[in-house]
């Protein structure tokens, strides 16, 4: 019995157009849920704060937000404001994007422990006015945030940190 679905196609064939195809265009909806905790924790972005939550067993304070404590595997429901300075963990310095472009000026990611924060939690930024020659683990940065009206409850509602 031939297998159609593994017979290859030949030069000849796509010049006469022997083949069928059908073109599908879908009609798509999703729904994505982020979650009790981050889902506040975006909605303290939109309003200018940076949330935390404080694990009631162990006192640690983690950012970005998780419903339960990976230390003690207690419910976390705790959230507090924090500050929306802090300093660079580890950072680096990329002349290439995401999707592979080359930049003329370097984008300068970097992790910003948040002040208020237990040691070791923060969250991944970019790190901007700056030359990036001065940048330095230990740098204290503030956050520069979108005017108010622009923002939409998402990470990028900080623009970027830059120090201070």
């Amino acid at each position: 019995m031939k297998n159609f679905f593994a017979t290859p196609l030949k030069d000849e064939d796509f010049k006469k157009r022997n083949f069928c195809y059908e073109a599908w265009i879908g009609n798509c909806f999703y729904a994505w849920d982020c979650g009790k905790a981050i889902g506040r924790y975006l909605e303290g972005l939109k309003e200018g704060k940076i949330l935390g939550v404080k694990c009631s067993k162990c006192e640690r304070i983690m950012v970005p937000p998780r419903i339960f404590c990976e230390w003690c595997f207690v419910l976390v429901e705790d959230f507090v404001e924090l500050k929306d300075t802090g300093r660079i963990n580890t950072f680096s310095i990329s002349y290439i994007t995401w999707d592979m472009k080359r930049l003329e000026k370097p984008q300068i990611p970097a992790v910003i422990e948040i002040d208020g924060a237990s040691p070791g939690y923060g969250i991944l930024h970019l790190v901007s006015e700056v030359d990036p020659k001065e940048v330095k683990v230990g740098m204290r940065v503030k956050a520069v945030w979108k005017d108010e009206k622009e923002r939409e409850g998402k990470i990028t509602d900080i623009k970027y940190f830059k120090p201070y």
